[in-house]
């Protein structure tokens, strides 16, 4: 395992041949980082994250939800499912629309803790 730039703790799984693992291949992280939810894990190695921020719309002087579908690559080595709270780094064009990876999972099942 290899130190990846970020203050995330190593994954217990291992990679068989996963060049674009950021902790046992050779794929940087790099850039942006976001928090979302998995709302997809249908596609071999890809999963989408969901994430919903606030915009502000001026004419009416209130915030409107807006919501953010991002695909990434789910390495081996972690055992990511639906629902949960993951971190996704920035890295360089894996495929036509996967441009980030899983680098945590911030919480098991699920963001809404309250």
């Amino acid at each position: 395992m290899q130190e990846i730039g970020y203050d995330v703790p190593e994954p217990d799984g291992e990679c068989e041949d996963d060049d674009n693992c950021p902790f046992c291949g050779s794929l940087s992280p790099r850039g942006a980082v976001f928090e979302g939810e998995v709302a997809s894990t249908d596609m071999d190695k890809t999963v989408v994250v969901e994430r919903e921020y606030e915009v502000n719309v001026p004419k009416y002087d209130r915030y409107m939800r807006r919501r953010s579908r991002t695909p990434a690559h789910s390495p081996e080595c972690m055992a990511v499912e639906e629902g949960d709270l993951v971190r996704i780094a920035e890295c360089r064009p894996l495929s036509k629309t996967k441009n980030f990876v899983v680098i945590e999972v911030v919480d098991e099942e699920g963001g809404d803790a309250a």
